[in-house]
């Protein structure tokens, strides 16, 4: 009898995804979107020496320029138009999200409603590309100072090398931003964690072709083999379990008439906080932050016994400070975003507007230092889990030299994208199913009752 409602209930979202025809069309759009991304990540940058990127990449894929190949999807590593990704947009949306819990006039703007989003927008978009600019001059002079055995990698240096590296990287990236907006509108997701999302997937199967390549040349035994394919599928199990944690924190509205003879009913829901509220956030500006001065190192000629060498050799990815560091980051980052995305005081507010309240607590002062206290348990929590998340992997990764694409934030990004993408699906496939219901009622049609 179970298995028999069960197929009736497969059979029954089968039949209304197929007459979903706008979810559909989203699918269609999200993937032609993101195959145009892929296409991006081949067109090599005009004037360079790939021989010598690929082999620049392979002696530094443990640093910096590992992490940014990861999340350009293999553009760093083949130097193409796309290389710099769509990390200096994630960056402006960041500072652009500080400065509106800094300065009162960009406060203003989000307190404006949709014009003032939009305004915002604008400006995230004048600073990513004011740093995609920057940053595309600092990888055209560090091109310019790389060589390898076939020759240097840029093949006619000079200024007019930097600005058309500068022009096209830029653009490039302004570009992505430009199909992540309209992934959003018109296609499933966030537009800019599926692009992230879709570079990260693309390499996935030469990673795991390579993790097996390296057991089969005996780099590490079969027991260690099967080990880490059972932490990947725990580590995945345990990602959405965190992820789709929440604490629910009951509201009550007060009583409504609904009908001249019926009683007043007062209407229960609830607040709902995640235990991650950050995201993959942190992670990302903690490696970006700690691996930072190993790339002014392999870019430039630093010599030996510098200190600046020193430090990179104290804070290599092996070693026990860089551990530390890397989990105090990932708390710290935690905390400071969460903060910058969740006002305890605008959501006390708000539910006082709605004539709202949490039971058993005042509304005002007593409500907002309530959900504060709540969301400081749980970034605790969500922190520490980032954390462990993101370090335990790191030693599995360096003593077994797995590729990066196995590392617990790929996996956390991974997965992170795809439970949000199901969940949308699950909501365009519900209206639908409303609609449908709504279309064969008596209330649908002309006529009324």
């Amino acid at each position: 009898m179970a298995s028999d409602m069960e197929q009736f209930v497969s059979g029954a979202s089968f039949d209304l995804f197929r007459k979903a025809k706008d979810l559909k069309k989203r699918i269609i759009f999200t993937l032609l979107a993101l195959i145009v991304c892929r296409l991006g990540t081949y067109v090599p940058l005009p004037g360079i020496n790939p021989s010598v990127i690929a082999e620049f990449l392979k002696q530094n894929s443990g640093g910096i320029m590992g992490f940014l190949d990861m999340f350009s999807g293999g553009a760093v590593g083949r130097m193409t138009m796309f290389s710099l990704g769509i990390v200096p947009y994630i960056s402006a949306s960041i500072i652009m999200q500080l400065m509106t819990s800094v300065f009162p006039a960009f406060e203003a703007l989000k307190k404006e409603g949709e014009a003032g989003r939009k305004k915002i927008g604008l400006y995230t978009r004048y600073g990513a590309i004011m740093m995609a600019a920057v940053q595309a001059f600092g990888v055209a002079a560090g091109l310019e100072h790389l060589s390898g055995h076939s020759g240097p990698a840029v093949t006619i240096p000079g200024w007019f090398f930097r600005v058309m590296t500068v022009l096209t990287l830029t653009g490039s990236t302004m570009f992505l931003v430009w199909v992540g907006d309209q992934i959003t509108s018109r296609g499933l997701g966030n537009g800019t964690s599926m692009i992230i999302y879709a570079g990260i997937v693309a390499n996935l199967p030469s990673a795991i072709v390579r993790t097996f390549e390296l057991g089969r040349q005996e780099s590490f035994s079969l027991v260690e083999l099967f080990c880490v394919l059972v932490g990947v599928i725990l580590l995945i199990y345990f990602v959405v379990f965190m992820e789709r944690a929440q604490r629910r924190i009951p509201i009550q509205y007060p009583k409504r008439q609904m009908a001249a003879n019926m009683p007043a009913v007062a209407q229960n829901t609830h607040l709902p906080m995640k235990l991650n509220s950050a995201g993959v956030i942190p992670p990302i500006f903690a490696s970006s932050l700690l691996l930072f001065p190993a790339t002014i190192v392999t870019f430039v000629n630093v010599s030996e016994g510098s200190w600046l060498r020193h430090i990179t050799s104290f804070f290599a990815r092996d070693q026990l400070p860089y551990i530390i560091c890397f989990s105090a980051l990932i708390i710290f980052f935690a905390f400071f975003y969460t903060a910058l995305m969740f006002n305890p005081q605008e959501t006390s507010d708000n539910l006082r507007k709605a004539g709202s309240y949490i039971p058993g607590i005042r509304p005002g002062v007593q409500t907002a230092d309530f959900i504060d206290y709540m969301l400081t348990r749980l970034t605790v929590v969500g922190a520490i889990y980032l954390a462990v998340v993101c370090v335990l992997p790191e030693f599995v990764v360096l003593k077994l030299s797995l590729p990066f694409y196995l590392g617990g934030t790929s996996i956390l990004i991974v997965v992170s994208v795809t439970i949000d993408t199901i969940s949308q699906v699950q909501s365009y496939l519900m209206v639908h199913q409303y609609e449908g219901l709504i279309k064969k009622s008596k209330l649908g049609k002309k006529g009324g009752f």
